[in-house]
């Protein structure tokens, strides 16, 4: 080959390449960019229903050993039960025995409220009436009024509260059934008790004396039981709770006292009482 034809192919080849360059820089330009990749969107887990809420303080149950009368028909198998815990029939004297289990619930749950009625109340009304120290606007609570709640602060002094709990452990499904049919299904009464023993025993200690406020009387007639109505002249006190005003009522000396076996109760519904 001379020189001229290799000069001439050398001429075609660069022509040639120069050619494929230029086509492939015109369909570089044409082509759309890719498409970016497709994210997958993750599943939408299905909404879970709200867990109920936990148990704070279980009561370990033991094995099965007795069946529990049907919640209407318990007041006499449970009175019969409190009277040989205390080892006397007096506390049929205070206990009021129409839905005696009924009755504890429902007093339980409002005493950290306004008002605790006394209809319901699992005891019976303290006899006697409010003594008062003074009359009119310089009335104030007397302080022998306290000796009126005595005799049934004693009576739960008496109490073993060991074996208090025991029954208490042994009876805690009618109380469970109660506080279930008093509106709470799925609640645990016994988280409540706690919660109210708490609150209880936040009460105030009152020194010196406890001014009242009568009733206000409008019209002719006179109320019948105007000691009923007295209110705490101090605000702050007339806006405490039913069970705050209880043990205001009874007195410093026996509030301490019903704290002390409150304090004993909580210990051991706390603990994981075992049913006896």
């Amino acid at each position: 080959m001379s020189d001229r034809t290799r000069i001439l192919a050398l001429l075609v080849a660069v022509a040639a390449l120069a050619a494929g360059i230029v086509y492939w820089w015109h369909q570089s330009k044409e082509r759309p960019p890719p498409a970016p990749p497709r994210v997958e969107a993750p599943p939408v887990e299905p909404a879970t229903p709200a867990a109920e809420p936990p148990i704070r303080y279980p009561l370990a149950q033991g094995p099965e050993s007795e069946t529990l009368p049907a919640l209407g028909e318990s007041d006499r198998f449970v009175l019969d039960a409190l009277a040989s815990l205390t080892g006397s029939e007096s506390v049929r004297a205070f206990a009021n025995p129409n839905d005696f289990i009924r009755h504890v619930v429902a007093t339980v749950d409002n005493l950290p409220r306004e008002r605790a009625a006394p209809r319901l109340w699992p005891v019976q009304p303290t006899p006697g009436r409010l003594v008062l120290q003074g009359q009119g606007a310089e009335a104030a609570l007397g302080a022998e009024n306290a000796a009126r709640y005595t005799p049934f602060v004693r009576l739960v002094e008496s109490a073993d509260i060991g074996k208090a709990v025991a029954l208490y452990v042994r009876l805690y499904p009618l109380f469970q059934r109660a506080y279930e049919e008093l509106g709470y299904p799925g609640r645990y009464f016994n988280d409540r008790l706690v919660e109210v023993i708490d609150h209880l025993l936040a009460a105030p200690e009152i020194a010196g004396p406890i001014r009242l406020v009568p009733p206000e009387v409008k019209g002719p007639v006179p109320l019948p039981k105007p000691w009923v109505f007295y209110r705490f002249a101090d605000p702050a006190l007339e806006a405490r709770s039913a069970g705050h005003k209880i043990l205001i009522r009874i007195g410093p000396e026996n509030a301490a006292r019903l704290k002390a076996k409150l304090r004993e109760v909580r210990a051991q519904v706390t603990t994981g009482a075992v049913r006896q």
